[in-house]
């Protein structure tokens, strides 16, 4: 059974919203921005449904995940639940003819994550992971200058991503629950963005990891608790450069700290997610601060920014930015660093490298 709500067509991909949570209503405002028209929406309860259908303007109320997955009018589906469901909700999304934009982790194993890139490239539909933060255009300005060969080779780099929303005992969330989040919490929910950003940025693979990690609490809000609150990670890229990574969500006073440095023979780089206008360039002599600017800044920068120099950019930018890029690829086109699901299998790669590393106290080889 379904409710109308609304019906106004936006444009011409039609898009299916399951999940009505906060990255929910982050996906929905990305898709209306892209020219969109929201046709679904299911989400935990029917009650929440409707009540995000009034809210974000969606045509239809389904009952559940499968009446959006199985609507005529859904050319893609967003899947905004939490993480245990993403992979049955995905494949039967692929299995429906769809295209789809999964939250991640993809899954919360390699073997299902794998399944999943594998399906996503046999069936040939438009099949993403929201690394957002490579939509930031001083992410890419910094891509750009270390692909160039600006800061010449690779010597070393530091990163760490910090919020600290799980700082107290009584903080509690479905992701801390391990049946519905993953195995891994910290390093799968943001940890996976720091590597991913690495990886994006330098053009190289991380090769191999030395892991620990930290739960400060086994019990939140009277369950039981068994994935991390903070990880630390020593790394190597494939070239041979060294890092170090911090990963918690328990540190006082950081909210959405993502920041990445690196080292290279003739110049660093550093971007902080929460100053994103910003990419601080280091030298010997003469460090400074570009700012960004379509008019002076890469192409792959420029094509990303939506406003004039000196009017700020920010997170919902770049995930529409990021949704924009799919539904491009939907009608044909192949943006540059879209991410993929072979992105969200490399995520869970890496994910399951720190697990191993942090239980066995050793450098783990993450295969390519």
């Amino acid at each position: 059974m379904t409710t109308e709500v609304i019906d106004t067509v936006v444009g011409t991909v039609r898009t299916g919203l399951v999940g009505g949570g906060f990255m929910g209503r982050v996906h929905a405002a990305a898709a209306r921005r892209a020219g969109a028209r929201l046709a679904s929406v299911a989400s935990s309860s029917r009650d929440r449904a409707e009540a995000v259908a009034r809210e974000l303007g969606v045509a239809r109320v389904e009952d559940d995940a499968a009446g959006v997955i199985a609507a005529s009018d859904v050319d893609v589906v967003h899947i905004c639940t939490p993480n245990a469901t993403h992979a049955v909700l995905a494949e039967a999304a692929l299995a429906a003819g769809k295209h789809v934009v999964c939250e991640k982790p993809l899954a919360t194993s390699v073997s299902d994550a794998r399944a999943l890139a594998r399906h996503a490239a046999a069936t040939g539909s438009v099949a993403a992971v929201p690394f957002v933060y490579r939509y930031h255009p001083m992410v890419r300005e910094a891509r750009a200058r270390v692909a160039s060969g600006r800061i010449g080779t690779l010597l070393s780099l530091d990163g760490s991503y910090l919020q600290d929303w799980m700082l107290r005992q009584n903080d509690d969330d479905w992701r801390a629950d391990a049946a519905a989040g993953g195995p891994s919490r910290a390093f799968a929910d943001i940890g996976s963005h720091l590597c991913d950003l690495v990886e994006f940025v330098t053009g190289e693979r991380i090769a191999r990891v030395a892991a620990r990690t930290r739960r400060m609490f086994d019990e939140r809000a009277g369950r039981s608790v068994t994935n991390e609150d903070v990880a630390a990670l020593l790394v190597e890229t494939e070239s041979g450069a060294l890092g170090t990574l911090l990963v918690s969500q328990m540190a006082p006073g950081r909210k959405n700290a993502l920041v990445l440095e690196l080292h290279g023979t003739r110049r660093s780089l550093r971007f902080d997610q929460e100053r994103p206008e910003e990419l601080w360039v280091g030298a010997r002599k003469g460090s400074r601060l570009v700012l960004r600017d379509p008019a002076a800044d890469h192409p792959d920068s420029a094509r990303l920014q939506t406003v004039p120099a000196g009017h700020p950019m920010g997170y919902q930018d770049a995930f529409d930015g990021f949704v924009a890029d799919v539904y491009a690829a939907i009608g044909g086109a192949r943006p540059d660093g879209m991410p993929t699901f072979a992105d969200g299998l490399r995520a869970a790669v890496l994910t399951a490298a720190v697990l191993e590393s942090a239980q066995t106290r050793t450098w783990i080889e993450v295969p390519a």
